[in-house]
């Protein structure tokens, strides 16, 4: 789906109801109403999943016509991964690949034909208008309701579609913004065809992590963080479902690096970009991240350091307290971040944010090679400012450092296609294990605080105590680290 010429959004089926009556479609005239059945194929195993494509079916009921679609890159989580489609008239089980361009995809399609079988049905009603907010701006919109059904399960569809016809993205999400007043629409990460394998698996997929975005020397540096903005926006989405149906609490870990990863990215483009956008939604971002935090700082506390407590000193009433009492924030907290995924405030970001981003336009046309070399400087002269303070200071010197070293990290991720060699590589697995090892000391510095909140001003207390031993202990590994890292020259200046 093109992000700037299409927008898929969530409502409840209450609000559907009402949505066709809205002010915006009076005078978009006639609804016009037809039946959908699209049938994705697929083999017993799924390998076409697992291929990244989608053979389906489609039977139109205003029509009375079907047909056979086969999109290559339809399932990816990356926005940039490159796809294809082909569509051909079929009947029901009759599958046609000679329109196929790709002639390896076709042999193997054509090898798999008598393997296909039916895997999921996607049967909804489509509500569809014609809107025209003003002259020559045209937006097709869609109301879907019906429900996916496969593998003995059937999960309900209640989705609006805008798709710009004529205008721009700004005209797209300008509409979307006036129906999310009223409708509390949210964007949909995933398409029916995801959405309905997901459906046959038996558990919560496992969380998304970050992947790598495709960037090269010569684009310009605003095109660059236009991609990497909306891929860090994939992956905080593609954990959305994790995060309200799942207590594994990786989905909120990686949730809160895709708003680490995005906030890294507006404070090295910072320079790029208009001083009231980076003020705006770095601040939202940053109080997103903060209600997410607290369910991972409790998270870490209970399921990492509290057995590491428990195995080093004998049982007594404070490793009691503190179990009972984590394992009550947690779930509180837990609670509180799905409620932060599910409110208004955060459809309206992910919807503001993408909208904004999409209006940057070509902020700056330097190159991406040019403008990654100062800002790799800059971010690694930050962590060598920091280094001496922070083996001489106390935690929250270490934090900062820490901090420094994570948007080393992330440029360094962002920016590596740019670098490629085994010194890049070296120097990046230098940075990880530094970023590690103060990440090891910042967990105990949050233990503490927790522990004080359950133990407030108790004297003597061991499970203190042992925390301040252990952080410690760790200095002379965290003083190795930043040795090793000294020893490594700059790749991104080394190969120039």
């Amino acid at each position: 789906m093109d992000i700037g010429r299409e927008l898929a959004l969530s409502l409840t089926p209450g609000a559907a109801g009402r949505l066709l009556k809205h002010p915006l479609l009076s005078e978009a005239g006639a609804i016009r109403e037809r039946v959908i059945i699209d049938t994705c194929f697929d083999t017993a195993d799924l390998r076409l999943q697992r291929a990244q494509l989608v053979v389906r079916q489609r039977h139109d009921g205003a029509s009375g016509q079907g047909w056979v679609s086969i999109s290559s890159g339809e399932l990816s989580a990356n926005e940039d991964s490159p796809g294809a489609r082909w569509q051909v008239a079929g009947e029901p089980g009759d599958f046609d690949f000679s329109d196929v361009s790709d002639s390896a995809l076709r042999e193997w399609l054509e090898a798999l034909r008598d393997d296909l079988q039916a895997a999921f049905t996607c049967r909804f009603t489509r509500s569809a208008c014609l809107l025209e907010p003003r002259p020559g701006v045209r937006i097709e919109l869609a109301l879907d309701r019906g429900r996916i059904l496969g593998g003995g399960r059937q999960q309900a569809i209640c989705e609006l579609r805008l798709e710009v016809l004529a205008g721009s993205a700004g005209d797209l999400f300008a509409a979307a913004s006036v129906l999310q007043r009223d409708f509390s629409l949210h964007p949909l990460a995933l398409g029916k065809q995801q959405r309905g394998y997901r459906l046959l698996a038996e558990e919560v997929p496992p969380a998304v992590k970050a992947i790598a975005v495709r960037t090269d020397a010569e684009m310009s540096a605003s095109s660059a963080f236009r991609r990497i903005a909306l891929a860090c926006l994939g992956q905080l989405q593609g954990n959305e479902q994790g995060v309200r149906e799942s207590d594994d609490p990786e989905f909120i870990h990686q949730a809160r690096i895709a708003i680490h990863r995005l906030r890294a990215a507006l404070r090295i483009w910072r320079p790029l970009l208009p001083v009231a956008f980076v003020n705006r939604f770095d601040a939202q971002w940053q109080a997103l991240d903060e209600q997410l935090g607290e369910a991972r700082n409790w998270d870490v506390f209970r399921v990492e350091t509290l057995p590491r407590i428990a195995l080093a000193l004998p049982a007594g009433g404070e490793n009691g307290r503190l179990s009972n009492y984590a394992q009550r924030r947690c779930a509180l907290n837990r609670e509180a971040a799905r409620s932060a995924l599910q409110s208004d405030d955060y459809s309206r970001l992910l919807l503001e944010f993408t909208a904004g981003v999409l209006a940057l336009g070509e902020t700056d046309e330097r190159r991406l090679d040019a403008f990654a070399l100062t800002c790799l400087d800059k971010a690694a002269k930050q962590v060598s400012q920091l280094a001496g303070e922070a083996l001489l200071g106390a935690a929250a010197a270490r934090h900062r450092l820490r901090i420094a070293y994570k948007r080393l990290r992330y440029a360094l991720e962002f920016f590596a296609a740019l670098f490629p060699g085994e010194l890049l590589r070296n120097y990046h697995l230098s940075v990880s294990g530094l970023q590690d090892v103060l990440g090891r000391l910042n967990d105990l510095a949050v233990a503490a605080q927790l522990s004080e909140e359950v133990l407030p001003g108790e004297p003597g207390s061991a499970i203190r105590s042992w925390l301040k031993a252990q952080g410690e202990a760790l200095l002379p590994e965290l003083r190795g680290w930043l040795n090793d890292f000294r020893r490594y020259p700059a790749p991104w200046r080394s190969q120039q």
